[in-house]
């Protein structure tokens, strides 16, 4: 006859499966990173350019320069010069020693306007996809999760968004408000926040049907509770990974409108500005600008796009 054991008094019941903490769930995402060949050179492309535009000179290092104070001169670190910098007699010159990539034909350093570029880039593509992702995940998890009429509506809605092509939105909106930091964020929003909430709700259909949402239903847990907590977080595979290609997307569309003149106005060192000034001198033996801007702006979109597909690649094989 088996006999059951009694538990001491004091005795603590081990836990089935404990919940990881936050630490442990960035653990195990980066080691993920790290297990996909594909996904290490796309780190290495875009951490480049993080590093370039972090250390372009000491702006990092002294608070003043962070609210743009006029009577603050930054010092060059990785840039040498200044963006703005013009060297009298040098314009139009190739690379050399002095300036490794050559310079403009206002005989502006190339290598330092890239990398301050590259801030503009870095700050403008993360912030808008990060602001689409928060407005298009919002509607598509409540439209995927409550459907019915609030699904219909915002659906549509967003339909008659995705309508028109990206880059005519881009131009509508632009030319409307003007160039501007703000108005480009504000472009790339308005066009990325549809695809976004159609990939969330999507994925809410899937997930809003499984037990552990039945069981916070059951709880009586709020809807809000229910959208935020269960399901948008067992989303956040196909998210990350859409995110990383929408912010290559966001890139090219912050050059495209530096490249048609509605993207930062002059003398700001915007990598499709560069690309526009430099191809007229191309047929002149100086094909610099319009090099070193579309290597860069390609470098940096091949990058995310290689993050992207190793992350979905890894993420696929563990399925």
């Amino acid at each position: 006859m088996a006999v059951a054991e009694r538990m001491t008094p004091g005795a603590s019941i081990p836990a089935a499966s404990a919940e990881p903490s936050r630490g442990q769930k960035i653990k195990a995402g980066l080691e993920i990173l790290a297990r996909s060949k594909t996904a290490l050179v796309g780190v290495f492309l875009v951490g480049f350019w993080v590093i370039v535009a972090l250390f372009a000179d000491t702006c990092l290092f002294v608070p003043t320069c962070w609210f743009a104070r006029d009577d603050y001169q930054a010092t060059p670190l990785l840039a040498r010069y200044s963006p703005v910098e013009q060297f009298r007699g040098e314009g139009l010159q190739g690379p050399s020693w002095k300036h490794w990539l050559g310079t403009d034909r206002q005989a502006r350093d190339l290598w330092a306007r890239v990398a301050h570029g590259s801030r503009i880039i870095l700050v403008l593509a993360p912030m808008s996809i990060l602001i689409a992702l928060a407005i298009g995940g919002t509607l598509g998890v409540m439209a995927g999760y409550y459907g019915g009429l609030i699904d219909e509506i915002t659906m549509r809605f967003l339909d008659a968004l995705m309508a028109f092509p990206q880059i005519l939105l881009y131009l509508v909106i632009i030319a409307a408000l003007g160039p501007s930091p703000t108005n480009i964020v504000l472009a790339i929003i308005i066009a990325g926040a549809p695809g976004i909430a159609r990939l969330v709700r999507s994925l809410t259909l899937d997930i809003k049907t499984r037990d552990f949402v039945a069981a916070a239903e059951t709880r009586g847990e709020n809807p809000w509770y229910i959208m935020f907590v269960e399901i948008l977080p067992n989303a956040r595979g196909p998210i990350i990974i859409d995110a990383m290609l929408r912010m290559g997307y966001a890139v090219i569309a912050i050059g495209t409108l530096g490249f048609l003149g509605l993207g930062l106005p002059p003398p700001s060192p915007d990598w499709g500005s560069i690309v526009n000034q430099g191809r007229k001198f191309i047929q002149a033996n100086h094909p610099w600008d319009a090099l070193w801007g579309s290597l860069a702006v390609a470098m940096l979109v091949v990058g995310l796009n290689l993050i992207a597909d190793g992350l979905n690649e890894e993420t696929q094989r563990y399925r």
